[in-house]
């Protein structure tokens, strides 16, 4: 089967693209790169403008699927306003550029797997969140809404939706988790904030086998968490991550720090927390290799990421 990703030059399209390339499977990825790039291994690349299907349209006629992952990423720099505005134009800039793509066609993909994420429910405290929890507050909360309703109208095409709110993928090669193990190399790691505040996650195997997951079952639409089922407080991550490495965990960062050194980002991405369950997932008949953090952490800093389904 043809497969195209927007943002497969990402972290997780990286990963994805190696999966269905691994069984047999051509891959399309389009992206700012893509221009002029020759095929290589079941890969072929397209460009993006970031607004429109000019160039890349082609490509989704008859298609099994499309993965929409592009989008600015949200922990790469200080939340200024003009950074901010980014962030936002580019995840709905590209659901615009998607659904243009999908109307230049006349036999469209099977289903459209949507990029969002689990800032949509906003902080939670310690209440249990599921796919039914109503959007949250907050600038994460505001652009998962608006990344998410940038591709609705893909259903009335009669293509089928499924829209994956993502968690925090850990994976050796990129995404949090290097940074997040800095500290502890250098013997200052620690929690962040109270410690109290939970963490969801997702092992990058994980992510991307519910991916293709829902991409396979045809009875799949509309949101799913994509998160292992044990979430963690941030203490209990600070602790999972000292053992792995056999680095002390005690140097808690207060709150007051981070909110003055990275601002609205740190309150948000640091300091706010959601205990995030895949139900709809795992109704569906998901399982989950890497169900709890010490087995993700084990395989990860024990060898090469898996990302073959």
């Amino acid at each position: 089967m043809r497969v195209v990703i927007i943002g497969g030059s990402g972290f997780i399209g990286r990963a994805l693209t190696r999966s269905l390339v691994g069984d047999g499977h051509l891959v399309v990825v389009v992206s700012r790169t893509g221009a002029g790039r020759a095929p290589a291994g079941g890969v072929s690349f397209a460009p993006f403008d970031g607004k429109s299907g000019q160039g890349w349209a082609e490509h989704c006629d008859g298609a099994a699927a499309v993965v929409n992952l592009a989008g600015e990423n949200i922990a790469s720099g200080f939340w200024s306003a003009t950074r901010k505005q980014r962030i936002l134009e580019s995840r709905v800039d590209a659901g615009r550029a998607v659904m243009d793509a999908l109307e230049r066609v006349s036999h469209r993909p099977a289903v459209l797997v949507q990029g969002s994420a689990i800032g949509y429910y906003g902080d939670r405290g310690d209440a249990p969140t599921d796919e039914d929890t109503p959007r949250g507050t907050g600038f994460l909360a505001e652009v998962a809404q608006a990344w998410e309703a940038s591709t609705a109208a893909a259903q009335a095409l009669g293509v089928r939706r499924v829209v994956a709110r993502t968690s925090v993928v850990l994976g050796a090669a990129g995404g949090a988790l290097p940074r997040m193990l800095a500290p502890y190399r250098f013997f200052c790691g620690g929690p962040l904030g109270s410690g109290r505040q939970w963490f969801s996650w997702i092992h990058l195997n994980d992510e991307i086998r519910a991916i293709r997951f829902l991409m396979e079952q045809e009875q799949a639409s509309g949101p799913y968490n994509l998160a292992a089922p044990q979430a963690v407080t941030q203490a209990d991550l600070a602790a999972a991550l000292g053992k792995a490495l056999s680095r002390p965990a005690w140097l808690r960062t207060p709150p007051a720090v981070l909110r003055l050194v990275l601002g609205e980002m740190g309150q948000e991405l640091l300091l706010n927390g959601a205990r995030v369950a895949p139900r709809r997932l795992t109704e569906l008949g998901f399982t989950f290799r890497f169900p709890t953090l010490a087995a993700a952490l084990a395989e990860i800093l024990g060898g090469p990421d898996v990302s073959h389904a």
